[in-house]
């Protein structure tokens, strides 16, 4: 079922997205050569904590195999949810950092994004991916208005990625969000047959195109938790929480 959100709850949503904003910010600001991942994680956690929020990511999953961290950080062909680690960053990575947050902590309302940086010089054919995924995310945001179909944006979407020369991710989406991490609907970045889904005021999502050098196919490694590229691309990942408003939509986290 999708959830419509009230007024109060967006402008609760909408605190929490410029405080995970802030945190995401700040992050990417020390994301550079030298680093390792899990410094990167321990400042996210470090900065939510401070700010009244509570991780999302952490513990997320139930008892058996719960996400250990607050930061989900992906490197090169690593799409999503890759674990932090001792891995120091280099020249020519690129990485995605991911961060969700319940705000205020234990009573409030979670919010979810996502951007790829580059560390150093890349090839340019990289630099494309990422400006590539940066712009579809742009592109979403554009095209959302109450009354549009999610299947009608996905495969405009779809069209301008695969126009670029990359794969669109299909077995990961993108989904509500407010009171739980992952909610309905599924949102995809390309045309799904059959799916009928009508925009409508209220509704918060969280959009994140998923957008690969290669082909599309991914594998989950034996973690249970880090997702790849099956044939090992680089991959790019970007993700806003929005409201769908009267005449379009609002981000929630800038």
């Amino acid at each position: 079922m999708i959830r419509l959100k009230s007024q109060e709850e967006i402008n609760l949503i909408r605190q929490g997205g410029k405080v995970l904003a802030s945190v995401l910010r700040q992050v990417v600001a020390e994301t550079k050569a030298g680093k390792t991942t899990l410094e990167l994680d321990a400042l996210a956690e470090r900065l939510i904590l401070e700010a009244g929020g509570e991780p999302s990511f952490k513990g997320y999953g139930g008892p058996k195999n719960p996400f250990p961290a607050t930061l989900c950080t992906s490197v090169n062909s690593e799409l999503v949810h890759g674990i932090p680690n001792s891995y120091i960053l280099r020249d020519g990575d690129i990485i995605s950092l991911d961060v969700g947050m319940r705000y205020p902590k234990k009573t409030g309302l979670y919010t979810d994004m996502a951007t790829t940086v580059i560390i150093g010089k890349v090839n340019p054919i990289v630099e494309k991916l990422v400006k590539v995924t940066k712009k579809s995310l742009q592109l979403w945001i554009k095209l959302i208005k109450p009354g549009e179909q999610l299947n009608y944006i996905g495969g405009k979407v779809q069209d301008y990625i695969e126009s670029e020369g990359f794969g669109v991710v299909r077995d990961l989406v993108g989904h509500g969000v407010g009171h739980e991490v992952h909610e309905e609907p599924q949102i995809p970045n390309y045309f799904m047959q059959g799916q009928r889904v009508e925009l409508k005021e209220g509704m918060v999502l969280a959009i994140e195109p998923m957008v690969s050098l290669g082909d599309y196919h991914i594998s989950t490694l034996d973690d249970d938790w880090t997702v790849v590229m099956s044939d090992n691309s680089l991959c790019s990942h970007e993700e806003h929480t929005i409201v769908v408003t009267k005449r379009g939509c609002e981000v929630l986290t800038e």
